[in-house]
Order: structure tokens, then sequence, then C-alpha cells
């Protein structure tokens, strides 16, 4: 039947638009958009998607693999806040936006980050993985857009870098590392 109240409230995009004022609101633009990555003509999921795949390979690099959950769930929570952030005046989920692709895309590597290194090849097929599911969004990521306060915009890359990470652990382990 209908939904209540409060789901409704948690579906609905802000539909008041401001304008961007101050410090926080400047943090806010830098974080979502992956320090500019976002403002990319062309593709800027796809550019996303690369800081996230260099997060990954910069804190294995550093032998920082251990901390690698730490800095998913911290982009988690700084992505979710900046989405808020710059829904109010931007709208919706902007494709200006890629905080959340650099975090689906971590997702992705969650399980070898600090365990087992991943070849070239497995960077780039998670890399793959993570786009492909991003752009098709296959249920029930679409639904999760919907969610209001950041968390919509998070919510369906969160999904894809799940999906992303069960295939190419898949992958890996039928045909070997």
């Amino acid at each position: 039947m209908g939904q209540s109240n409060h789901q409704n409230n948690l579906l609905k995009h802000p539909k008041t638009k401001s304008k961007p004022r101050g410090f926080q609101d400047g943090l806010a633009i830098a974080v979502a958009t992956g320090a500019g990555a976002g403002f990319m003509p062309k593709a800027p999921g796809t550019a996303g998607s690369v800081e996230g795949v260099l997060v990954y390979l910069l804190m294995e690099r550093l032998d920082l693999g251990a901390y690698f959950p730490h800095a998913i769930i911290f982009s988690l929570i700084i992505g979710t806040w900046s989405a808020y952030r710059v829904e109010l005046f931007w709208g919706g989920d902007s494709q200006r936006i890629v905080v959340d692709e650099i975090a689906g895309q971590m997702i992705t590597f969650g399980l070898a980050a600090g365990r087992y290194p991943l070849s070239v090849l497995y960077v780039f097929i998670g890399f793959v993985l993570f786009r492909f599911f991003d752009i098709t969004k296959p249920f029930p990521l679409r639904r999760l857009e919907n969610l209001r306060w950041g968390f919509g915009v998070m919510a369906d890359d969160v999904g894809a870098g799940i999906y992303a990470l069960v295939g190419l652990t898949l992958i890996r382990h039928f045909f070997g590392a």
C-alpha cells in the first residue's frame, strides 16, 4: 500500500536550492567533486572512479592496506555529508558529485587491501566491473538513488562497489591470482 510520511520524507530530494556560502560549502564542494574531478567535461564519474583506484594503489604502495577499511568508512561518512550539502544548491545527484564513485570503487578492492596484492589486470577488471554496475544499476541499486540527505547519492555506488567486489573475488577465485 502507501508509504508512511516518514518514508516519503526520506525518499524526496531537497527542493530548495541555495547558493554555496562559506568554508563548509567550499569544503563540501571540494570533497563531493573529488578535488575537482567532478568538473571534468566528459565522464566525471569515470574520473572519480580513477581517483578511487589511485587511493587503493597509494595505500598499498605505502603499506597502509590494513587501514583501507578505515579509509572506506571515512569516505562514506564525509561523502554522505558533502553529497547532502551540495544537493542543497545543485539539486539531486548531480554528475559533478563523484565522491560516491570514489567510495564505491574503493569498496571494490576492500577484500584485497592489505591482504594480497592485485595485479594490474585485476585492478583493471575491478575498475571495469565497478563502472559497469555503477552505470547499469542492477536491482535494487536504481531504487537506492531515491534516498535523501546524501544517502541516495552514496548508496547506489556502495551497492555497485559490493557487486564489483563479489564479481572480482569470484573471477580471482576461479581464474587464479
